[in-house]
């Protein structure tokens, strides 16, 4: 599906297709009736043995049951090494976390340190992986984390904020950078996403460690430097919700977001010149 989540929707599907009420679903998995109405609307994240509870309950298929499972998994809480992950192949990790992007309705992103990776050029990926890896599989890495860039044309809903430091951050020297400036203002202002830029400028009154992703209200993706932790957690979400609401209301959006944007892509062009 393009513009809804699959399991939240697939869920509710389900239930109706059964002639279920999320009273009688309730009463048959042992849940509460609240919380089948919150995984019908991407609120709570349910664990693989709720899934396939309710998956019984409505008579679904083993296929479906096994797909509807499988999301699940990719969604739940998980705190990966980041020497385990180049281990294994960094581009599995962009694999995975495309999954999770494909199964929500609304990704909201915060970061005060480097561009989103759903909105890096090719030149900016390939500066920020370095010589981290191998090349083949750095190559693998960047075309995996482009790849994860085609849901922006679809009908989701996208929410961005970033700082002015992140875009100062001179990641792979002024001409990489003022490029992809040009690639923001080119997202921001055609209406591809909701993009939100803090100015250097702009006193703030809330502190903040790193950067996060948040996927619908279930799951929330952040990365240290050792390691990538997906928290499902209904309170921690919850959190990340109420943190992500306090920055939001220090960014500017449209055109004085791209006349911010527009203003340090010149000062990279001149430092480039």
């Amino acid at each position: 599906m393009t513009n809804q989540d699959h399991l939240s929707t697939e869920l509710r599907r389900l239930r109706k297709a059964a002639g279920l009420s999320g009273t009688e679903a309730a009463r048959l998995t042992g849940l509460s009736q609240s919380k089948v109405s919150r995984v019908e609307t991407g609120a709570f994240m349910p664990t693989e043995d709720q899934v396939v509870a309710l998956c019984h309950a409505y008579r679904a298929s083993a296929s479906v049951r096994r797909a509807l499972v499988a999301i699940t998994r990719d969604l739940r809480e998980e705190a990966s090494s980041a020497r385990v992950v180049l281990q294994r192949g960094a581009w599995r990790m962009q694999q995975r976390i495309g999954k999770i992007e494909t199964a929500s309705a609304r990704i909201r992103s915060f970061q005060p340190t480097i561009v989103f990776g759903l909105l890096q050029t090719r030149d900016y990926i390939t500066a920020l992986f370095g010589d981290s890896l191998p090349d083949d599989e750095r190559d693998q890495t960047i075309e995996a984390r482009l790849e994860r860039q085609r849901i922006l044309e679809s009908n989701r809903e996208f929410h961005f904020v970033l700082t002015e430091g992140a875009l100062r951050w001179n990641m792979g020297g002024a001409k990489t950078m003022a490029a992809q400036l040009d690639h923001l203002i080119d997202l921001s202002c055609h209406g591809r996403v909701r993009l939100g830029v803090i100015p250097w400028t702009t006193p703030v009154s809330v502190a903040v460690l790193h950067g996060f992703d948040i996927y619908d209200s279930r799951a929330v993706l952040l990365g240290t430097q050792t390691a990538t932790a997906l928290v499902t957690d209904e309170r921690e979400v919850a959190d990340y919700e109420k943190n992500f609401a306090e920055v939001e209301r220090y960014a500017t959006y449209d055109d004085v977001a791209c006349s911010h944007l527009a203003r340090i892509a010149a000062d990279y062009r001149a430092l480039a010149s």
